[in-house]
C-alpha cells in the first residue's frame, strides 16, 4: 500500500451508503460471497466519471490495500460507530467477499 491511508473519517463520509444495506442482507451476501460489483457495474461505471481527484486517490488507495488493512479500518469504524455492517465486514469470514469484490472493481476501474 502507498504511504497514504484511508482513515475512519474518510469512510465516515460514505457511511450513509452502508446504512442502505440491512445487516441481515449484508450477512447473506458475505456468506454467499456475492459479486456485488457485477450486479451494479453500470451504476459504478457511470459514477466513476463523477469522482473528484480526492475520491479517485482514495479509491486507488483502497484498491491497492491489503484486505487485512481494510478490515482493521472497518473494525475501528465499528468500535467508533457501533454499526453492525462494519462489524460484519471486519470479521475474518468476510475477507474473501471483500477480496473478490475489490478485484472485480479493480477490473472496471482499469478499463
Amino acid at each position: 500500500m502507498s504511504e497514504e491511508k484511508i482513515t475512519y473519517e474518510d469512510i465516515q463520509r460514505y457511511e450513509f451508503v452502508l446504512g442502505k444495506v440491512p445487516s441481515l442482507l449484508l450477512g447473506t451476501m458475505i456468506r454467499r460471497n456475492s459479486n456485488l460489483i457485477s450486479k451494479f457495474e453500470s451504476t459504478i461505471v457511470s459514477r466513476l466519471d463523477t469522482l473528484n481527484e480526492t475520491q479517485k486517490r482514495q479509491l486507488d488507495i483502497i484498491l491497492n490495500s491489503e484486505v487485512s488493512e481494510i478490515q482493521a479500518l472497518l473494525k475501528e469504524a465499528y468500535d467508533k460507530s457501533g454499526k453492525k455492517q462494519y462489524k460484519q465486514l471486519s470479521e475474518p469470514k468476510a475477507a474473501k467477499f471483500i477480496e473478490s469484490n475489490l478485484a472485480e472493481l479493480k477490473k472496471i476501474v482499469e478499463k
